[in-house]
């Protein structure tokens, strides 16, 4: 069976142009004029993922992509902006998008986007199931609980993307290792992005504030600067000799 792929472009042009070019691709694409029509065919047709413009009439791309996220967490959704500007790409992570797309894009760049979420998304199929069977990670005074996709931290739940999960096993399981930006990407992304790591970075960001007392002063996810990132489940002031 095919991919479907949910296109949600206001702008025809586009809109045909990457329907053609998925359909020649062995996708099933489907197209959206708007945000309301692209709720209503992600209800219908249930696609395995989506490309998502910001900029929709009648719902915007950060009011889909909300909705999606609420009635499926897992489904990947690739955020296309024009803007381009850091603001807009957080937004769209902060409600669950799982990447983005600066237009202008090369045709290869999207296709390897796609490859890598497919990747990543039929990868989690086993595992998504073994980690129903795993107890809760805990670390500090924060506790993970995979089966609801959400950590805990001074009382307070808060909700967890499928990447920021992945993130955090990742990071629990090379406890105080210093680990490179193309490792994460390449384990958590499935894929090797060329020039640039600000997807990881503001990725990175936005757990912070979900395991950090003070994310702007993180005891656990240290930036490592030029390398990557370091988890301590022990922050060092509070180990032994420290």
């Amino acid at each position: 069976m095919k991919d479907r792929i949910l296109i949600v472009e206001d702008e025809s042009p586009l809109a045909a142009g990457l329907r053609d070019l998925l359909a020649g691709e062995g996708y099933l694409p489907l197209v959206a004029a708007d945000g309301r029509q692209a709720l209503e065919l992600f209800r219908r047709r249930k696609p395995d993922l989506v490309l998502l413009d910001v900029m929709l009439p009648e719902k915007s791309g950060y009011e889909v992509c909300r909705e999606i996220r609420k009635e499926d967490p897992r489904v990947p959704i690739l955020m296309l902006t024009a803007k381009g500007e850091e603001l807009d790409r957080i937004a769209g992570l902060e409600l669950g998008a799982d990447d983005y797309i600066v237009k202008p894009f090369g045709v290869g760049e999207l296709l390897a986007r796609i490859r890598a979420a497919f990747r990543r998304l039929h990868s989690l199929g086993e595992a998504a199931e073994e980690e129903k069977e795993k107890e809760a990670l805990a670390f500090g005074g924060v506790r993970v609980d995979p089966r609801r996709m959400e950590c805990t931290r001074g009382g307070h739940s808060y909700p967890l993307t499928t990447r920021e999960l992945a993130l955090l096993r990742l990071f629990i399981a090379r406890d105080g290792e210093v680990l490179d930006r193309a490792v994460l990407l390449d384990r958590v992304w499935g894929v090797r992005y060329e020039g640039t790591t600000r997807t990881l970075d503001q990725h990175v960001a936005q757990l912070r504030k979900k395991i950090e007392e003070d994310p702007s002063h993180p005891v656990h996810l240290h930036t490592v600067h030029g390398v990557g990132y370091r988890f301590s489940s022990i922050p060092r002031s509070a180990r032994p000799g420290l």
